[in-house]
């Protein structure tokens, strides 16, 4: 099968490239990006050594490769444009929020911007990949999540669908500063985040906190969410804290028997009833860890990813093993680098 990667010199279309080079179902990768066409692929990634070879490509190019999955790891608000020519040709896996509301007004109201092709609103699936595999399997076009409402909604969802949580939520995330992207900015510089630890767009002002949300909404419950994301001086790696009422008396193995129904069988879940999670643990792995302490009428809620992974490149390569019936795990980690 061939793949294509658009915006193949960031981070996520870095480490999307390092993936899909040892998937044993791809057999050919096409590079594309609008700073390096015609440079060798290495000299971008060096860390690639000669497991892909070949130049980077325009997305002109890309019309005669003829590529059966793009995965899109463009900008948000840049991102549909360049693939646009390309749906209903290939499947789509857009890691930008491009795809990822079902209502115009929400996307505008998030992002303060108009769409940049509202024909396409509602029509992706939401490739949290634990929750809507099924729909995923049968999609052309998935949006992948953020690694923030990864990390918060996969410890949330299932206590909100068995009816255990309701009402306010306030969630504490803590972000590796890869998240931030490949920009050159004074804030993402050495001086200033190393040594340091800040919080920024609290309460309701981040856009990820309407995308979970929205997909906390669906579970016919209410809640109200407060989302304060922190960057801290780690490259990789994504802790969140969240605390949540209870909507009725549980006990450790209530929780523990709810998180196993919903996520027994999913290879890239941990869950960790005696061990909160540490974002060492999952550098490099495709996995979220899960764990909770619950204080009377209210549970604390602990998760982590590596957010250039399961928040990011992992869950793409995830959703395309799903779409495609390849084994859900291959060329992906369930274990963390030392």
């Amino acid at each position: 099968m061939k793949a294509a990667v658009l915006g193949a010199t960031g981070y996520t279309g870095m480490l999307l490239l390092r993936i899909l080079s040892s998937h044993k179902d791809i057999k050919s990768i096409a590079a594309v990006s609008t700073s390096a066409v015609g440079k060798e692929i290495e000299i971008g990634d060096p860390g690639l050594f000669n497991n892909l070879d070949g130049k980077y490509i325009s997305i002109d190019q890309l019309h005669n490769y003829n590529p059966d999955v793009i995965f899109s790891a463009l900008p948000h608000l840049a991102s549909l444009p360049f693939y646009q020519d390309f749906i209903g040709k290939a499947v789509i896996i857009d890691l930008s929020a491009d795809l990822r509301y079902e209502k115009k007004s929400d996307f505008e109201s998030a992002y303060g911007t108009a769409h940049s092709a509202p024909e396409y609103i509602g029509k992706a699936v939401f490739g949290l990949s634990e929750w809507y595999r099924d729909d995923v399997q049968g999609s052309d076009l998935i949006a992948n999540p953020g690694c923030y409402p990864t990390c918060s909604l996969l410890p949330l969802l299932p206590l909100f669908k068995e009816g255990y949580a309701k009402g306010n939520i306030s969630i504490n995330a803590l972000s590796g500063i890869s998240g931030a992207g490949k920009k050159a900015t004074i804030n993402n510089l050495f001086v200033e985040r190393s040594e340091n630890c800040n919080a920024y767009n609290p309460g309701k002002k981040h856009r990820h906190q309407s995308e979970i949300q929205k997909e906390l909404d669906k579970t016919g419950v209410e809640s109200s969410i407060l989302f304060t994301p922190h960057l801290i001086p780690i490259r990789r790696g994504m802790f969140v804290t969240t605390t949540v009422d209870l909507s009725k008396k549980a006990e450790d193995s209530d929780i523990n028997n709810i998180y196993l129904d919903y996520y027994g069988k999913s290879p890239f879940i941990k869950i960790n009833n005696d061990r909160i999670p540490e974002t060492s643990h999952l550098w490099g792995s495709n996995r979220c860890d899960i764990s909770w302490e619950i204080c009377g009428s209210r549970i604390i809620l602990f998760s982590a990813i590596d957010n250039l992974l399961k928040g990011a490149s992992g869950q793409a390569v995830q959703n395309m093993n799903i779409r495609f019936g390849f084994d859900e795990v291959e060329g992906l980690r369930t274990w963390g680098d030392l």
